[in-house]
């Protein structure tokens, strides 16, 4: 079992996402108020779920920190929800639920050189393999600063 240690959300894709307490998930959309949700974001295509929200470990980018010495903020790695003691990976292909929202782990979300372009030199190999997961909604509903985040047999069906 994890936890929602922060949620960032941009309306626009040139927009460095801001933190906000919660949000509302769109279920087949994103997230309320989101560049995804709305259709504009960098690797939007309409009706694509692998881009409706993207997490990452607040643990992915204390490593980054410690044996890149690369300090990545959440905001900056345009990840929309930060986690904490969870293995995002290992979520490809299951359900899972943060709250009330039922999600699926869609696809990893390896850093890629428009992050880097953004960020700093030696962001994209730094994350390589622990840049996050892409998910779909498939139960709408909030999602707060807070929640737990459960898989399998404590969360949602697989």
């Amino acid at each position: 079992m994890g936890q929602i240690t922060g949620i960032y959300i941009a309306a626009e894709k040139t927009e460095l996402p801001h933190s906000v307490a919660e949000v509302e998930a769109l279920a087949g959309q994103g997230l309320a108020g989101d560049r995804y949700a709305k259709g504009v974001g960098t690797f939007s295509a309409a009706g694509n779920p692998k881009n409706e929200v993207t997490l990452i470990e607040s643990e992915a980018l204390e490593a980054l920190r410690r044996e890149d010495d690369i300090d990545l903020s959440a905001e900056a790695s345009r990840r929309n929800l930060i986690t904490a003691g969870v293995a995002l990976n290992h979520l490809v292909g299951r359900r899972f639920s943060i709250g009330q929202v039922e999600l699926e782990g869609v696809k990893i979300c390896e850093p890629c050189g428009h992050l880097q372009s953004l960020t700093a030199e030696g962001v994209e190999k730094g994350l390589r393999h622990r840049g996050g997961l892409r998910a779909r909604i498939w139960t709408g509903g909030v999602i707060r600063v807070g929640d737990e985040l459960a898989s399998g047999a404590n969360g949602a069906s697989q």
